[in-house]
């Protein structure tokens, strides 16, 4: 039986997002370059597209013979079940082909594949693929579906990000190779991070300049300013990533860093160009590194380091030891009772939040910020951190 959620999803949070060709171009690079038979042989599933639409199946249509591929398998999702807010309107390749049906269409998903020479002009492409109305709606977690994913090798798209935690448990599940696009937020979800901190997945190359642009449905405009162009119809994120089980280059690349002495002399950032020391946590055992690029090369102790860090993530250089969220059992080495809340209009509440993050002890109230106070002590409350050791 399909699983209504993704629908849902889709309706309640403008999950529908186009990935544009160069990004996806790009970022397979990354992996053919590291091996160039990456794909030889292989079977590819596109499981969350609109193939007519879809720059996956454009990418891969294209470059089915140069990679060598054995089968391209794309799904689509039911217009019906996408709750769409405008009429669905069939493209003229559906309707022109003898398969129509108008009813079908809203309400079935559609399965596209490629894998040889139909029209018998000896290469592969574009006129070769044929389709059919899938029997149910397209959903990734149905029957269906699943099953196109255990004959597969690849699982390779752009998921709703509101379903990333379930998306991910599906591929697992099938002990597919995968490489999808997810936010950056989901590094911090406790089904996400344990398979991050024991190698299972990585992030891949990611988007240029770490922007990300997708284009969106008509219908979809609620997003804040800044986010969507009017003229190009595009949205912009600054906080997407390519989560990947494929090997690349990148993985294995060493980064450089300043010494610790060099990072308080010499830094660009404020916080810390001057101080004596890096803040230690008072519940971790740990230093705060507030950036990815002020990371002491010559530290030996546990830091904190933002969830960016696994952009940069060589597992021959650092080992990951944890997160510092409530549901992560380790490493934590204090439990607060209930808080004091002060927030930066010196408005008091009890909470307990303090728990859920690492924490460091104030020798003074924080001006415009909140902070903390339990047992007479004021404490500031950081973000997640991923602990982290050089090895």
């Amino acid at each position: 039986m399909a699983n209504t959620n993704l629908g849902n999803a889709k309706a309640a949070k403008n999950d529908e997002f186009y990935t544009q060709f160069n990004d996806i171009s790009n970022e397979m690079s990354c992996y053919i370059d590291y091996n160039p038979n990456v794909f030889k042989d292989k079977t590819i599933l596109l499981p969350c597209d609109d193939p007519e639409w879809s720059e996956f199946t454009k990418y891969f249509v294209l470059k089915f013979k140069k990679l060598g591929l054995k089968r391209l398998i794309s799904t689509s999702y039911a217009p019906e079940a996408k709750k769409l807010k405008v009429p669905y309107e069939p493209s003229l390749f559906e309707k022109n082909a003898p398969q129509y049906d108008a009813d079908m269409s809203r309400t079935h998903g559609k399965i596209f594949i490629l894998d040889r020479d139909e029209c018998g002009d000896k290469k592969v492409g574009i006129n070769d693929i044929h389709w059919r109305y899938l029997n149910g709606d397209g959903d990734f977690n149905s029957e269906e579906v699943t099953a196109l994913r255990d004959e597969s090798d690849f699982i390779v798209t752009n998921p709703p990000f509101s379903l990333l935690r379930e998306f991910i448990h599906w591929i697992m599940k099938g002990h597919k190779k995968f490489i999808i696009i997810g936010t950056m937020n989901a590094i911090s979800y406790k089904e996400v991070f344990p398979l991050l901190m024991k190698n299972e997945i990585w992030l891949g190359g990611g988007f240029e300049n770490g922007n990300a642009f997708f284009r969106v449905p008509d219908q979809a405009r609620d997003y804040a300013d800044g986010v969507y162009d009017e003229k190009t119809g595009m949205v912009k994120f600054r906080n997407c990533c390519w989560y990947t089980n494929v090997e690349l280059g990148k993985r294995h690349t060493f980064s450089s860093f300043m010494t610790l002495a060099k990072n308080l002399r010499y830094s660009r950032h404020t916080e810390l160009k001057g101080r004596k020391d890096y803040e230690h946590y008072d519940n971790y055992d740990a230093i705060e590194v507030p950036y990815v690029d002020a990371i002491p090369s010559d530290y030996d102790g546990v830091m904190g380091v933002p969830v960016s860090f696994f952009d940069n993530y060589c597992p021959e250089q650092f080992e990951v030891l944890g997160i510092t969220k409530t549901w992560f059992k380790g490493y934590k080495t204090k439990i607060y009772p209930e808080q004091i809340q002060i927030d930066k209009y010196g408005k008091r509440k009890r909470v307990t939040k303090l728990n859920d993050g690492p924490v460091v002890l104030l020798d003074k109230p924080l001006d415009g910020e909140t902070y903390y106070q339990v047992d007479g002590k004021l404490y500031e409350q950081k973000y997640v951190r991923i602990l982290i050791r050089k090895r």
